[in-house]
């Protein structure tokens, strides 16, 4: 098939940065505490497992936060009903409830199942919804777990992903009882510019190029032999989380099409194979030193 000079353009070039772009890149890998904590207990600890609140600060205070704001932050963890708190004397106990168990796995297939070049039937999953005021928690709801899943938003109540999404959007919409105010469709789209078209009008891919240029600049100086086998577990503790939530970053802003699709040039392969390379070389040094500080017994703090 013969390429065009426009066509060929395309593939060479990213969608020039605009404001809201250039802002995107500016918040891109400043750590949150909520989601920092979030994310090492899916790591580190099993779901019948406690974590003790003290060495869980503590790991916090390695990461840059202070102490007064990761207790906040794990306070408003446990009011949105990630948590689960008991006491034993003096010490605080925290475990994952069934829900934070669900965002687990949800969470950790997006990240560590990307692969550079994802598969795409020509399918899309098309999510309209209109819902009353007074069911706003459940419509904030909604939307953050379509922006958490990668959908991208063409406006206000209409959301957009790759593929047959179908099944999991109708398992929320009937945990949130939502069933009449939301209509999804799945199948392919008519339009001259395909994929890619559509794409920049539900995912800012100028912000998304630029987050992969900046995660293979920030990390590729960690990925040889010799400068891994010479950290400590808290350095691997470290860099291991900042790797993870760094490119966790990156997974709910990317559309999850084929490059021949969406017909640009960008470091999406080198991030992800980076990512997958360091964070396996890093895991058990990692593991050991949060499970070190964060993992008793209840009778032996």
């Amino acid at each position: 098939m013969t390429t065009t000079a426009h066509e060929g353009r395309a593939r060479r070039h990213l969608p020039s940065l605009d404001h809201a772009s250039k802002a995107a890149l500016d918040r891109f890998g400043a750590l949150q505490p909520q989601e920092v904590i979030l994310g090492l207990l899916g790591e580190y600890v099993g779901r019948n497992e406690k974590v003790w609140s003290g060495g869980l600060v503590r790991l916090m205070t390695d990461l840059g936060f202070s102490a007064p704001a990761s207790r906040i932050a794990l306070n408003r963890v446990v009011t949105r009903g990630l948590l689960s708190p008991s006491r034993a004397g003096r010490f605080i106990f925290y475990s994952i409830t069934p829900r934070l168990a669900a965002v687990h796995e949800e969470g950790r297939r997006r990240v560590y199942a990307r692969t550079a070049n994802p598969p795409w039937d020509g399918n899309w999953t098309l999510v309209r919804y209109s819902i009353p005021e007074d069911l706003r928690p459940q419509r904030a709801r909604l939307s953050r777990w379509m922006g958490f899943r990668g959908f991208g938003s063409l406006q206000d109540g209409i959301w957009l992903a790759a593929g047959n999404r179908q099944r999991e959007v109708a398992s929320l919409v009937r945990q949130l009882g939502l069933d009449p105010y939301v209509m999804v469709f799945v199948g392919a789209l008519s339009s001259h510019g395909g994929g890619r078209d559509v794409a920049r009008q539900g995912w800012n891919l100028a912000a998304l190029g630029g987050m992969y240029e900046m995660f293979v600049k920030t990390f590729s100086s960690y990925s040889g032999k010799k400068a891994l086998l010479l950290r400590e577990p808290g350095e691997c503790f470290v860099l291991r989380t900042r790797l993870i939530e760094t490119f966790r970053q990156t997974a709910v802003h990317d559309p999850n099409l084929p490059d021949r699709v969406l017909q640009i040039k960008w470091r999406r392969r080198e991030a992800v194979k980076l990512f997958q390379t360091l964070q396996a070389a890093l895991r058990n040094g990692a593991r050991a030193y949060f499970r070190g500080h964060a993992i008793r017994d209840e009778g032996g703090v």
